[in-house]
Order: C-alpha cells, then structure tokens, then sequence
C-alpha cells in the first residue's frame, strides 16, 4: 500500500509505502495509494491502562477484547499495560488488536490496595519484583503509597532499603520499575532508588521534581484520573485527613505537572482506563496535558512519537511497524481532530 500526507513530527508532505506491515520509504511498484492527502501520525500510545481490569475486578478475556478495541478505535495501537489482574498474554497474539506491553501484577501489602487487583507480600519484595519481570514485557508496577488505616492518610508501602534492593533486581534482569504515587512521602525513596517512572506524581515538590529531573525518572500524570480525587474525598468521611489530603493533591495538580513539564521531565499520556476509568480517553488526555502547559504538538508527541521512542518502537521511519493514523486536519492546529481519524492502520492492516 502506499500513503501520501504530511508525516508527523516533522511535518513534511512524504509518501509512505506499506509491505507486510512494515513502513518503507522507497517507491513500491504496483503499491495501491490509500491515503492521498491529510496528516500521518505514529499509532498513539496509552502509557497507563489497564486491559483486563473492570469496576469489580478482573474481568473475563472477552471484555477485555472489547476494552482493546475500544482503545484502537480511539487511534491508541500501543498500551502499556500498568498491570492487570489477569493474563492478557492471548490478547498479544490478535493482529486486531492495540500492542501491548504488559507490567504483570501490581505488588502490594496486604489490605494497601484496592483488593483482588495486585499480588500482596509481607516482605522479600526484592523476589516479588524478580517474579513480575519475569511474567511481564519489560515493565515491574509497584504499589508506591495507599491509605494507611492506623495512620487515616496516604503513607508509603515500602522502606528505601526494599525499594533499592527490588529496583535493581529488576534492572538486572532487564525490566523497568514504575509506582503508583499519590502523596509526597513515598518519591524521595523510589526516585532516589532509581525508579524509570512515577505514575500520577500528584504529591511532587519543587525538591522532588528537581530530583527526577536530575535522574531522568518519567511522568505519567494520568490527568484525566485525578479528575476522580474530589469523588474519593467524599467517600473517605471515616478518614477526614486522607479526604483532604486528596482534595488538596487534587487542587494543585495542574500547577504541579506544569512544573514538572518546565523543568523538563519527560511526561507522557496515560489514562488509567480500567477500573473508574472508561477506555478509549487518550484524546482526553492529550487535551488535559495541552491544558496544563504542554504546546498541542508536544501533548500529541507525549501520545505518539516520543511515548513510541521511550517504549522502544519507532516512528514512521524505514522497517519500523505500520501503524499509522491519519486525519484530515492538522491536529497540531486544534486537538479535536484526533477525535475523528480518517483511518487507522495497525500491522498495515486497515481498521
């Protein structure tokens, strides 16, 4: 097959050449023209998802399928999988379907978590960690802080020692680390443990941002998430410190991630659909990201070329995958427009 348009980032008319799901960039004789005109973006990417994961739970493997769908249909043809109560290693195989990349299981303490979702210990999370490399695609997902009862706020899971221990176990083995943080106690410890990433990040500091910054450590703010915060709040009146907590966490998150964005910190899209969240959003939050202080081309590149470079899948560059999305519009000009793909293409099939 064979497209012609304006190839995002660089933003230059070029035309494209499709064989056996790989892009080419010589001319193909006999290649059938499919798209002549309009703008040609990298598959978009949700950095944090959870395919797999429904209100109560778990859910069974054909809804999942249809949560994978929903996301392609969005123009999302990568997922990083943020960790998922069951194995969706079936949903890899489906040439329909978005490429994953699977985190394994959360790994919490007991009764620190939303129940049933994540892998709980007592201790040796060095070995839990090395289990969950094992059983994912390169990705380790921790629990960082959660409600703590006895103390009636959020609170940090794991001592520096255990984080520092666990994360180079999984850098020995290959894997990446990313947490679930929402409050300030629990970053010191992980970031200077050596995480890769720092889901939602709401309790950053000017003294932790600089910290990431200086160490490279990613964001993935999953703006769209901390929508919900105000609804926990209310829903914590047994715990009146833990409610504000997050209604404040809540409050300050736009200044917090514009900071994060100035002091230069790579800060990807991710929904955190599953769960509270429904699939198919990245739109939402490309919007929210662009909102907060990222130019519109940088908040589409935060779903698209540079989250494809972070997760080790190239853009629209020679041999690289065929999965492309194509509008009519330039979405640099108005973000609306990834609402309304004129075609998706993933595996150089035609969706």
């Amino acid at each position: 097959m064979h497209l012609r348009g304006v190839v995002l980032p660089d933003g230059e008319p070029r035309d494209l050449w499709v064989v056996n799901g790989r892009v080419r960039t010589q001319p193909v004789p006999g290649a059938q023209t499919v798209v002549d005109g309009g703008f040609l973006v990298p598959g978009l990417v949700d950095a944090h998802c959870h395919v797999g994961l429904g209100p109560q739970g778990g859910v069974e493997l054909p809804e999942a399928v249809e949560q994978a769908l929903t996301d392609r249909d969005a123009g999302t043809l990568l997922i990083r999988d943020c960790g998922s109560p069951i194995d969706t290693t079936p949903l890899q195989e489906r040439l329909d379907l978005p490429r994953i990349i699977r985190a394994g299981r959360h790994i919490a303490r007991p009764k620190r978590y939303i129940p049933h979702i994540g892998v709980e210990i007592e201790s040796d999370l060095p070995s839990a960690v090395a289990e969950q490399a094992a059983y994912g695609d390169g990705w380790v997902k921790l629990v960082g802080d959660w409600i703590d009862r006895g103390v009636g706020d959020l609170a940090p899971l794991w001592t520096d020692e255990e984080l520092a221990q666990a994360i180079k176990v999984a850098h020995d083995a290959g894997a990446r680390v990313t947490a679930h943080v929402f409050g300030e106690d629990a970053l010191p410890g992980l970031i200077n443990a050596g995480i890769d990433c720092i889901e939602h990040g709401t309790g950053l500091s000017d003294d932790t941002i600089a910290l990431m910054a200086s160490r490279g450590t990613a964001l993935v703010p999953t703006l769209i998430n901390i929508e919900t915060f105000p609804g926990i709040a209310d829903r914590a009146g047994k715990y009146p410190t833990y409610a504000n907590h997050m209604r404040d966490l809540h409050a300050r998150v736009s200044a917090t991630v514009s900071s994060a964005i100035e002091a230069g910190i790579p800060v990807y899209a991710g929904t955190d659909a599953g769960g509270g969240i429904q699939h198919g959003r990245i739109v939402d939050e490309i919007t929210a990201l662009h909102r907060v202080g990222m130019s519109a081309a940088d908040a589409i590149g935060a779903a698209s070329w540079n989250a494809r470079e972070w997760l080790g899948f190239p853009s629209l560059t020679e041999g690289a995958a065929a999965d492309i999305v194509v509008y009519d519009e330039d979405p640099r000009e108005n973000l609306d427009v990834l609402r309304s793909p004129r075609m998706i293409m993933l595996r150089g099939r035609i969706h």
